[in-house]
């Protein structure tokens, strides 16, 4: 699968801890990686398919959830399941509200934790998968012209040919013309799917109020 296969990635102080994770993934057949350390991770360079971290809450120097919140911040949407031996509800709650996909305590069944990674790669995976969707999306986009990117927004607005002709000054033929194109250019097969890609591009016409 090359850059699609998934890769868990393992962070905790225990050796002993991290091998038995390691181990237990091979049987399912998923690769893994392992770190003893969040400086050892953030020296790593992260895999290009799907990804799901396998952390420990505390840990020496910097914590699970200090590094919970820098990849929030820098926006680096990786899964993550939180490991802890001593858990308490008010770092429960911060993790979960950070985005972690599960919160287990020592000891806990080698089932849940498989249960909480493939979740973790499936979310990944739908991410991932968004993101490409939206950065082709763009690609089409950029290459309407001018015009036709002033048309496809007043189509959107729910603007008549006509209507966008006036407002654009030019004929409504010309209009129809920069319409079939760019519908084209967008693979849209219909106006709700161009309105639908307009609103991913976040691109609306601001009209006048009385318009």
């Amino acid at each position: 699968m090359g850059e699609e296969s998934p890769s868990v990635l393992v962070i905790d102080d225990d050796p002993e801890f991290r091998d038995s994770v390691v181990r237990l993934l091979r049987t399912v057949g998923l690769p893994a990686r392992q770190f003893s350390s969040v400086p050892d991770f953030l020296k790593a360079d992260l895999p290009e398919g799907p990804t799901c971290l396998v952390l420990d809450v505390r840990m020496p120097g910097r914590s699970g959830l200090e590094l919970q919140r820098d990849l929030v911040a820098a926006n680096r949407q990786v899964p993550i399941i939180f490991i802890t031996a001593h858990a308490d509800v008010p770092m429960t709650v911060q993790a979960m509200k950070g985005g972690a996909i599960e919160f287990l305590t020592k000891p806990f069944r080698d089932q849940d934790l498989l249960d909480a990674i493939e979740a973790g790669l499936a979310r990944d995976r739908a991410h991932r998968e968004s993101d490409s969707a939206l950065a082709a999306l763009k690609e089409r986009f950029d290459t309407l012209s001018s015009r036709e990117r002033e048309v496809m927004l007043g189509v959107v607005a729910g603007r008549l040919n006509k209507q966008v002709a006036n407002d654009i000054g030019i004929s409504e033929s010309t209009v129809k013309v920069h319409r079939v194109n760019l519908m084209r250019k967008m693979k849209a097969r219909s106006l709700p799917e161009l309105s639908r890609m307009a609103d991913r591009l976040n691109i609306r016409l601001q009209l006048p109020q009385n318009c």
